[in-house]
């Protein structure tokens, strides 16, 4: 008879995981990898802006927190709407609600002021973007493709701007995630966060013509036997951008139109590029700030971009998302120093050179090495040029 005390009595082991299990995690790790080469190349960023800022006498905090659009979030975040600036009537009803919702809620849960709180939401959303552009770029054509679209997008000229209290962080996250959800058919989820990227900025609603383009396209293919979810999906896309708009209308006293007036008195409106081109011509003729033709080089690279990526045949969501984006950005009046931030929530027009750059690594690391040094260059400087000197609306 044996000892009870010599059985050997085998480990408890933990079951092996699932392989679908084994991937996600595997997929998990990746994208901290690239989320975190993004939050180090925009680190970086402000570290050589706090340098610029303290040469000159200027709080980095307020610049990141507390300059231009940001003081209208921020007054929205602690006061509400129904705020007005000087005799032009420009009016706070311009600005979506979604960005001044999450201050107030922060600021409500935590000690931290209203500009500490607009950075914490915007940092953290761009992470969360990140996340989202990692997992588009990965599902189309791999994690090498995805970490550069994510690396890429963080070190683009005016990358500084996810950085600071502004809400294209916000949308930008909302767009990648819904983007996500359409192209894997996760419908209710791609329908809910178009409806919050609608809440977030008044292109949002470029998030909802992408959902609707794909549900659209999905019918035709299937002949109208689709689940319920890609119907409610769709219904709920464009109920934020919508809302906000006819409550918008409703205050004013012309719901349809009362929303437009507001965008028209700052000088805001849609004439199909009519005022864009007069600038340009001005620009040319005259010259301007440095502002005036890195904005419109940026907006040529961007034209140049959404060729490539037409050329590439993506999934029509991404065409759709990117091609209104630019849109309204080439036939769109008002700011023309503040074009390249309205594009810095179109993402998919990095997925060409983000392949390129995969390539050129695979070839000649060193070339892709210079490449990224460049890029990380112009991004840095500008950025603190942008900010600390520029004295231009962003």
């Amino acid at each position: 008879m044996t000892h009870a005390g010599t059985v050997l009595v085998p480990p408890v082991t933990a079951p092996e995981p699932a392989p679908g299990e084994r991937a996600r995690a595997s997929l998990l790790k990746a994208s901290g990898a690239a989320v975190g080469l993004f939050l180090g190349a925009r680190l970086a960023g402000v570290v050589v802006l706090a340098l610029l800022a303290e040469a000159t006498g200027r709080p980095v905090l307020g610049l990141l927190g507390r300059s231009w659009d940001s003081v209208w979030y921020l007054g929205i975040a602690a006061h509400g709407y129904g705020h007005a600036l000087g005799r032009h009537g420009y009016s706070d009803l311009a600005f979506f609600p979604l960005y001044p919702a999450l201050v107030r809620a922060v600021s409500e849960v935590s000690t931290l002021g209203g500009g500490a709180a607009g950075l914490l939401v915007s940092w953290s959303a761009a992470l969360v973007a990140a996340a989202g552009l990692y997992a588009v770029g990965t599902l189309l054509y791999g994690r090498p493709v995805g970490t550069a679209l994510v690396l890429l997008w963080g070190l683009l000229p005016h990358s500084v701007v996810l950085s600071m209290a502004y809400t294209e962080p916000v949308l930008a996250a909302c767009a990648a995630w819904s983007l996500y959800a359409v192209l894997t058919g996760r419908w209710l989820w791609a329908g809910s966060l178009a409806a919050l990227a609608g809440l977030a900025r008044p292109n949002g609603f470029a998030v909802a013509a992408a959902v609707l383009a794909a549900a659209g396209c999905e019918v035709w293919r299937r002949r109208g036997r689709v689940s319920h979810r890609l119907w409610t999906g769709a219904a709920l896309a464009p109920l934020g951008w919508t809302a906000f708009l006819l409550w918008v209308g409703r205050r004013r006293g012309d719901p349809l139109g009362g929303y437009f007036d507001v965008q028209a008195r700052w000088g805001s409106r849609f004439d199909l590029g009519r005022g864009s081109l007069r600038f340009v011509r001005t620009l040319l003729l005259h010259g301007g700030r440095v502002v005036f033709p890195v904005a419109l080089m940026v907006v040529a690279v961007g034209v140049v971009l959404f060729v490539l990526l037409l050329l590439d045949r993506p999934p029509l969501p991404l065409l759709v998302y990117s091609g209104v984006l630019l849109l309204v950005v080439l036939g769109g009046s008002g700011i023309f120093e503040s074009k390249p931030r309205f594009l810095l929530p179109a993402f998919p027009l990095l997925l060409p050179p983000a392949r390129a750059l995969v390539r050129t690594a695979r070839a000649r690391p060193w070339h892709a090495a210079v490449v990224v040094a460049a890029l990380a260059g112009l991004s840095y400087l500008y950025g603190a040029y942008l900010l600390v000197l520029g004295n231009a609306p962003l």
